[in-house]
């Protein structure tokens, strides 16, 4: 027998017992590999998100160009730490801990490679095409169909490599950590399949399968556990495996780990629709998400103690110790975060918070810190093992861990702040009862000092980075010529298991006993995990999507225009979603600033829906009609020349970019296959497009704007503009017959925009 590292073993030796032990190594190559690669997209990802936080402080740093703009960098930015930077590190951690839990090596090399160039093969594709406009506008889930298709691919190769190796394990128990990746693996694959369903409309074009309030949903299902399901559950299993590792001792408490696990799994899933209080979602489903999410909190905090208390006996090792350092903030930081995600659920909190600066600070507080933090852990303990050398310097991992600490202060202070201002300034009347900032940028010029210090808190977090980096290379530089690799020799598990005898307390519930049934069955442990994710979710999907009563028609409500619908594409392209809303909540000073209350069925032909999750610029959903056609056409080349002050990029490419008229045609035939009703438009499009393009071209030269703008993306940007809550508008009676939310503050909604 040849062992994978080329070694001989001709003579394997034997247990206690007398059977024959298995010789084999661990593939460490592969955690060298993903490690490499959590530096490098940290580092990258980190980088661009300094960038746009720099553009919102001071629109000089837009450097004119349109692919470095806000609206295209911040989805970059997002999918670099969460899918590169924390998604290298899970698995990272999860190679190196399943094989030591394991006793075994991964069951395919091969697959391992595969899905490591695979996945950066993923990331480089983002970089190649979020710039560049190609973006689906779902938050998290902003790829396009092709790429999407290649991360499932690459996901089912991990999981084959993952799965087949718990099959040829040689322990005959599942440790927690473990539960944690089953649970990551199967739940993301669930929610990455069903919220991508789309139809392409070309190479790198597609429109989401479902439309407005269900689309929304889906969404925000996929959303929350996105995070929840690769930033959470995986990072809860890296704490499992690598605290009681540093703190050289047991994880706390066995049964609180069974508690955290299984209610963390069920309730997680439910909480999603909390991100859409006051919307047009229906209230009982945002009502069931707040209650799960509220629910959260004791597997949150159970998990969070479970890790701390596992310092028992230990925490004078911390003073001394930075890689505990660390882990401290890492798991004090999901405790924070955990408890401020139900808080921010509740209706009245949720109603001050959504679409402030507050939400990002939640986010951060996760990312830098949770995330960060256990990521940077784990790897300063992995590098004596994987490079087999001392770490160079332990000086620069002590002054890693104050400078990112004081930077991720200095950022979360700030936008905290920042979130609390903007809720507090949209909200406010003066003694006369109007509203005591009605210009929105009033608000945007309070937040700059914010903005700022954000910028140096973000800055001292990605100097961190780089000390970190550094250390990684002067470590590596010092690893031997060849790397020794061990053997190892353990027993296979036998075909027959013969539990121990059972006594006292380690009977029913309270010995779990039945949960170590379940551990010695890793399949049948899928399955029920499966099964828990799966129920949670149809109990809210189904009523949502079959009950025709949760979005209501409206008579008024038309499909886009051809030449909207590519005004609209272009309105995706640019991401204009990330700074501006397409909901006006049933609140005062909301229908006060924007006009008339969002309603259900206004958004029934919207692939996909772009209600927002935050306004740095003014919400939109009641644009239509509010400004000629000319004050759009400056506002869009340069907005300064319009808002003094504004920090909104200038688009002034929109007079020079032309409109692909033919292309139009094989989007409005996609949208016709989701039951979009276009009528003569499914095979006039174009002609549709350049009639409408020729009108709004005369109507700017007539306003005194620009002439020659027929086939420009200018006057697509318009048309959409302009048609955006102009359907309400028609028909007063129509909307008036769609009722608000019974709980929400509903007022009368003036007659039109102000």
């Amino acid at each position: 027998m040849t062992l994978p590292n080329g070694q001989s073993a001709a003579m394997p030796p034997r247990a206690s017992t007398g059977a024959l032990l298995d010789r084999f190594s661990y593939d460490d190559d592969i955690v060298r590999k993903f490690m490499w690669a959590t530096l490098l997209w940290g580092v990258v990802g980190m980088i661009v998100g300094l960038l746009i936080a720099l553009q919102l402080a001071n629109p000089i740093f837009n450097f004119n160009t349109p692919w470095l703009s806000f609206g295209r960098l911040r989805p970059l930015h997002t999918n670099a730490v969460i899918f590169a930077f924390a998604g290298n590190a899970f698995f990272t951690g999860c190679y190196y801990s399943t094989q030591r839990l394991l006793k075994a090596r991964m069951f395919s090399d091969g697959l391992s490679r595969f899905h490591f160039w695979g996945w950066q093969a993923i990331i480089v594709s983002a970089a190649l095409t979020l710039p560049f406009g190609y973006t689906q506008a779902k938050e998290y889930a902003e790829l396009e169909w092709p790429i999407d298709i290649a991360i499932a691919v690459v996901w089912v190769a991990f999981a084959i490599n993952f799965f087949g190796s718990l099959i040829k394990r040689r322990e005959r128990h599942i440790y927690v950590a473990l539960w944690f990746y089953i649970a990551s693996i199967v739940t993301v694959a669930l929610l990455h399949i069903f919220n991508n369903l789309s139809v392409p409309a070309g190479p790198l074009k597609s429109y989401s399968l479902y439309a407005g309030v269900q689309d929304a949903f889906m969404q925000w299902w996929y959303g929350h556990n996105a995070v929840a399901f690769f930033l959470t559950t995986p990072f809860l299993g890296l704490m499992y495996y690598f605290m009681p590792k540093a703190a050289e001792g047991p994880v706390f408490s066995y049964k609180l780990s069974i508690l955290h696990f299984w209610s963390l799994v069920f309730m997680y899933i439910w909480a999603g629709p909390h991100h859409l209080h006051y919307t047009a979602l229906p209230e009982w489903a945002s009502t069931v998400g707040m209650l799960f999410s509220v629910m959260l909190w004791a597997p949150s905090w159970g998990g969070m103690i479970n890790g701390l208390l596992t310092l028992r006996g230990a925490w004078h090792k911390v003073a001394q110790d930075p890689i505990l350092k660390f882990f401290v903030v890492a798991i004090t930081a999901y405790g924070m975060s955990t408890f401020e995600g139900p808080m921010l659920s509740i209706k009245s909190v949720n109603a001050l918070s959504h679409y402030t600066d507050w939400i990002i600070a939640h986010v951060h507080t996760g990312a830098l810190g949770w995330n960060g933090f256990m990521t940077f852990g784990m790897v300063y303990w992995l590098l004596p093992r994987i490079f087999q050398t001392e770490i160079y310097s332990k000086r620069a991992m002590e002054t890693h861990f104050w400078i990112a600490s004081i930077g991720i202060v200095l950022y979360v202070v700030a936008i905290y702040g920042a979130g609390v201002t903007q809720g507090l300034m949209w909200r406010a009347f003066d003694e006369t009862g109007r509203l005591a900032y009605p210009d929105f940028i009033e608000t945007v010029l309070k937040l700059m000092p914010m903005y700022w210090m954000r910028v140096v808190g973000g800055s001292l977090y990605i100097v961190g980075i780089l000390i970190f980096g550094w250390n990684i290379i002067m470590t590596w530089r010092r690893r031997p010529a060849k790397y020794e690799v061990p053997v190892i020799e353990a027993a296979p598990l036998s075909k027959t298991y013969v539990p121990a005898p059972v006594t006292g307390g380690a009977k029913g519930f309270t010995g779990a006993g039945w949960h170590r049934a379940w551990e010695r069955a890793p399949m049948l442990f899928t399955v029920l995990t499966v099964l828990a994710v799966v129920v949670a979710s149809l109990f809210e999907i189904i009523p949502t999507f079959l009950i025709k009563s949760n979005v209501p028609t409206i008579a008024s409500v038309k499909p886009y225009t051809p030449l909207e619908l590519a005004g609209r594409d272009i309105y995706i392209a640019e991401g204009c979603f990330n700074c501006h809303s397409q909901m006006v909540r049933p609140f005062r000073y909301e229908t006060e600033r924007f006009g008339e209350y969002s309603k259900p069925g206004e958004s029934v032909y919207d692939h996909p829906f772009l209600w927002g999750s935050r306004r740095i610029g003014p919400d939109l959903a009641r644009e239509g009609g509010k400004y000629p056609d000319l004050w759009h056409v400056r506002h869009f080349e340069n907005p300064r020349a319009v808002t003094a002050k504004s920090i909104m990029p200038a688009y002034a490419q929109f007079l020079t970019n032309t409109i692909n008229f033919e292309q139009i045609q094989s989007r409005v035939d996609a949208m016709t296959m989701l039951g979009v009703p276009y009528g003569d438009a499914v095979t006039k499009a174009p002609e549709m497009a350049r009639a409408q393009a020729k009108s709004i071209a005369a109507a700017i030269k007539e306003q005194g704007g620009p002439d020659g703008l027929e086939d420009k993306e200018m006057v697509a940007i318009v048309a959409y503009m302009q048609r955006l809550g102009m359907d309400i508008k028609a028909q007063k009676t129509a909307a008036a017959s769609v009722a608000a939310p019974v709980t929400a503050p509903v007022v009368a909604a003036p007659g039109g925009m102000r």
